[in-house]
Formats: structure tokens, sequence, C-alpha cells
């Protein structure tokens, strides 16, 4: 039996490195409550699957990147945030300045289950809601945004980690629904170049045969743009990890190799480099 045995599992595995980071001296942020969720199967999780440096650097680096998406919408009147696919996040138990939004959690019943057994007794710094939904079920989804849509004129929708384990199908459609709900201002979305997708698709076809990556549009500025959204605001994980001081630490082979490619580089591409990935703030169009 693999250790991954579906997508839910992974959100052990993201718990895991936010522990980590938590633990760290030097912590970008700290989760109190993450090690409590991934317990034991994080961690095997982890061990199991190659590429822990550069795993547990980009959970960090998206981490900070999301929080600071969620500080500006809020900032801007967002007073409803959708978190969808929410795994065992916990940003409603840890942001200092959520405090007047409600914050909704929607994951598949047995994950809502766990979530709520393992944090009861802890009080969120503001409204939340959890919904027990499989948004693969489009009509329940179309049903459940549109309920939203009710409720508030402020909405930002978060899918951290949700869109690579999704076709493009899926995806477009997903982006869509999103684009119907005229109250929906923000969108918090993941981004990877393609070649990232190609090498991502390669690997977890090896390790994480349960829980692919699919998503993997040939242009995903204009996938999206073609669907009525664009880029309010990029951050890229070399970027924002040059501005925290941060450098991913790489064996020195591949930071020999990355030295090799850079010498014999186009000025465009050096130019890209630092852009092969990260988190986009959506907006509707128009």
């Amino acid at each position: 039996m693999t250790i991954v045995e579906n997508v839910s599992d992974t959100a052990f595995w993201v718990a895991h490195y936010r522990a980590l980071e938590s633990a760290r001296p030097d912590a970008l942020f700290k989760d109190p409550l993450a090690q409590r969720l991934a317990g034991a199967h994080g961690a095997a999780i982890a061990r199991a699957i190659p590429g822990r440096v550069m795993t547990g650097w980009i959970v960090s680096i998206r981490t900070i990147i999301i929080d600071d998406f969620l500080r500006t919408a809020i900032g801007e009147g967002v007073d409803l945030i959708l978190n969808l696919g929410a795994g065992l996040d916990t940003r409603p138990y840890r942001l200092d300045f959520i405090d007047k939004a409600t914050w909704i959690e929607v994951d598949y019943p047995d994950v809502i289950a766990y979530k709520e057994k393992q944090l009861a007794g802890e009080t969120p710094r503001c409204r939340l809601e959890r919904v027990k939904l499989d948004l693969a079920d489009v009509a329940a989804r179309g049903k459940f945004l549109a309920e939203m849509g009710a409720r508030s004129q402020n909405i930002l929708v978060l899918t951290e980690g949700v869109l690579p384990y999704l076709d493009n199908d899926a995806v477009g459609a997903l982006a869509n629904d999103l684009r119907a709900q005229e109250n929906i201002r923000f969108w918090i979305a993941d981004y990877m170049a393609p070649q990232v997708l190609r090498f991502r698709r390669r690997m977890s076809r090896t390790h994480l045969r349960n829980a692919a990556f699919k998503f993997a549009p040939s242009d995903w500025f204009e996938f999206f743009g073609s669907r009525g959204w664009h880029v309010r605001a990029m951050r890229y994980y070399v970027e924002e990890a040059t501005r925290l001081h941060r450098p991913i630490q790489l064996p020195l082979p591949y930071r020999l190799l990355m030295s090799l490619r850079s010498v014999f580089a186009t000025p465009e591409q050096r130019k890209n480099f630092g852009k092969f990935a990260g988190f986009a703030l959506l907006a509707p169009n128009g």
C-alpha cells in the first residue's frame, strides 16, 4: 500500500512542513497547531517523498505569500473567505488581522471530521464555518457558491495547492464557476511555469501516483485570462525568498548545475529564472 492513498493525504504532508518551519528559531511564521494535525502520518509522507528541502522551502514561502495576499484583500474590504480544499490549514487560528471576517473551509467529509476532532477546544480568531463538500460535484459546488454569493459582496477564494491535482477541464470549469459569481473579488491560485508543470507531473507519477499532478496549461496566463480573470498581483518564490532572506539551500550538485545553466542562458532566460512558480492574486476582468 502506497503511503499517499489520495489527495487528502497531501494535507498531512504540507502540515508537517508548516510544523517544521514553526519550530525554527528564525521561523517565518508560527503555526502551533500544525504538528498536532500532521502527526506521524505527515512525517512519514515527508520521509517517503524525495525533495524535502525544496518542498519545505516552497511550503514556507507560499504560506507568507498567501498571508500577505489575504492581508491586502481584507484591507480592501473582503469579509468572506472561501477556502476551497482547505485541508489542514489553520489560518483562522493564527492570523491576527481576520477578526472581522468570516472564514469558510470546504473539503471532503473525512478531512473536516478529522480537523474538527483535532482542534476541538481551540478558539479561532474569526467566525469559522466548515462545509463538507466534494468540489468535484459540479451541481453541489454551484449551489454552494451561489449561497455564498448571496451572503457577501466582498468574497475572496483561496485554493492553496488545489489546482495542480485537477486536470485542465476541471480547473477551467472551476474558473468559470467562480467568475459567474459577481461578488467574488479575488482568487488566490498557484502558478507554475510550463517546464515546472512538466517536471512536477513526472515526479508525481512516480511518488504520488494516487495524487498525481494533472493541471498543465500551455499558457497559464491565457488559460485564466480567457475565463475572465487577470493577475492583480504575482509573487514568485525566488523573489519572495530573497526579500525574506530565505534562499533555498540546494545540494552542491544542483547549485553547480544552476550556475552552469545561467552561464549559457540568454538574457531573457536569466531574467525569468526566478519566475518558475509562485502564487497569483487573481481578480475578475472588467
